[in-house]
């Protein structure tokens, strides 16, 4: 071999190690990302059975049922769509309804049951996830400085 067939050969193993490592890493982040989802948004685009999403929105009135030991089943709206969500699990303390929220889970197999294994509410009168708040102003759901509807 050559001094120029071995200097290629290093160069050529370098951009090969370095090709494997972008793709593992880019496959790591492909599997823990979950997509954000209004219910409007929900209803042009179906998703799946099993796909994680985030979902978000504020929590219907009059939705919140209480069910066996911590289950609660709520719907998450953005004023067009309602998105039914069951939650088992202790409830962060300033959830209720009309509030903001964004829930993290899966759809049932049904693909109409949204089973949430995350769930964040707001954590003052002033804040509401980003997200959630561009979303409801953009479609005119929401103002700042009101209260959510």
């Amino acid at each position: 071999m050559t001094r120029k067939q071995k200097r290629l050969a290093v160069i050529a193993g370098g951009v090969g190690f370095i090709m494997v490592a972008v793709l593992l890493i880019l496959f790591a982040f492909g599997q823990s990302v979950a997509y954000f989802y209004m219910p409007g948004d929900l209803a042009k685009t179906p998703v799946g059975p099993g796909t994680r999403i985030r979902l978000g929105g504020l929590v219907a009135e009059g939705s919140v049922k209480r069910g066996n030991g911590t289950t609660v089943t709520f719907a998450v709206t953005d004023g067009k769509s309602t998105v039914p969500v069951t939650y088992t699990g202790i409830l962060p303390d300033l959830f209720r309804e009309g509030q903001g929220v964004v829930t993290e889970g899966v759809f049932a197999a049904g693909g109409t049951l949204f089973a949430a294994d995350t769930v964040l509410a707001k954590h003052d009168e002033k804040y509401m996830p980003k997200e959630v708040a561009d979303r409801l102003k953009k479609d005119g759901v929401w103002k700042e400085g009101e209260p959510a509807k």
